[in-house]
């Protein structure tokens, strides 16, 4: 389920990529895609701290708020600065739903099936998030700027996707 859920929004993101290829994000939807992802984030390890009495995972939630927090108002800043309107996109919306209905599958869970389905979630958001980065948003971005602020925040999401993956392989 964890994976149909973000393979919907991948889904969405490769289509959006693909037809970019002929017509690419512009600068105000690539801000959106990327603020949003990282709101859902903060999101879901909000709910990590309520739900989770593990002290890896709530140390895990915890930079996941600190770091995604920390880069969205660095891409507030940006687009303050630069004059420009984030523009919501299906690519945004797509990453709302199924986060929302994974927010909603995971508060049905407790203890230790919260805390495994959590990390989990956060290995597959990242990947999802870390590819379209990588194949979509980074080359389309045309600001220096965003483009820049976008590569920084891919490096810190990598190592994010890998510190969730090892935390997955204690968490069970």
């Amino acid at each position: 389920m964890i994976r149909a859920l973000f393979f919907a929004a991948a889904v969405s993101i490769a289509t959006a990529g693909a037809g970019f290829a002929q017509e690419a994000p512009t600068d105000p939807q690539i801000a959106h895609i990327a603020y949003t992802a990282g709101q859902l984030d903060v999101a879901a390890a909000q709910q990590a701290l309520l739900k989770s009495s593990d002290a890896a995972v709530r140390d895990f939630a915890d930079l996941m708020i600190r770091d995604h927090q920390a880069v969205n108002d660095q891409a507030l800043a940006l687009v303050q600065k630069l004059g420009v309107t984030p523009e919501d996109n299906p690519t945004s919306q797509a990453l709302t739903t199924a986060a929302n209905a994974k927010l909603a599958e995971l508060d049905a869970l407790e203890g230790a099936a919260f805390d495994s389905a959590y990390v989990a979630n956060e290995v597959a958001f990242h990947q999802t998030v870390n590819d379209a980065l990588a194949t979509v948003l980074i080359p389309a971005a045309q600001n220096a700027d965003l483009k820049a602020l976008l590569e920084t925040g891919l490096t810190l999401f990598t190592a994010h996707q890998q510190h969730a993956e090892h935390l997955a392989a204690e968490v069970k």
